[in-house]
């Protein structure tokens, strides 16, 4: 397993930005596919983005594409997510998360199919 620490989270007045960093060690980062999924209280963890181990493929859920921006350096071990635009409804914990999926677009939108979890980071939007 990849051990994960996520940052850069806060409280943020709606349209602002952050940028969530997400620090990885203890496995070959560059051999995984890295995602960052959010939960709100009373709601279950939800897919925001995700990001396949070369970089080369990325995708959103509807309710973040073309605000928020995931990338990564393989250099520096980290995944980032660039958030603008922020809205209240995206108040949430944002976890990072590791793992090994493949090809399918579809393995990337469960929380299931990561093996590697950071502790979260809070993101606190105000209208």
């Amino acid at each position: 397993q990849v051990h994960l620490v996520e940052s850069g989270g806060g409280l943020v007045q709606a349209g602002g930005s952050l940028r969530l960093s997400c620090a990885a060690s203890g496995r070959t980062f560059s051999n995984y596919d890295m995602g960052w999924f959010r939960q709100a209280p009373g709601k279950e963890r939800e897919f925001v983005a995700a990001i396949t181990w070369s970089g080369g493929g990325t995708y959103y859920a509807d309710s973040v594409k073309g605000r928020f921006t995931i990338s990564r350096d393989n250099a520096k071990n980290t995944v980032y997510l660039q958030m603008n635009s922020l809205k209240p409804e995206d108040t949430a914990v944002y976890y990072c998360a590791a793992g090994r999926l493949g090809y399918l677009r579809e393995r990337y939108y469960s929380p299931l199919n990561y093996d590697s979890w950071g502790q979260g980071t809070q993101v606190t939007v105000s209208s």
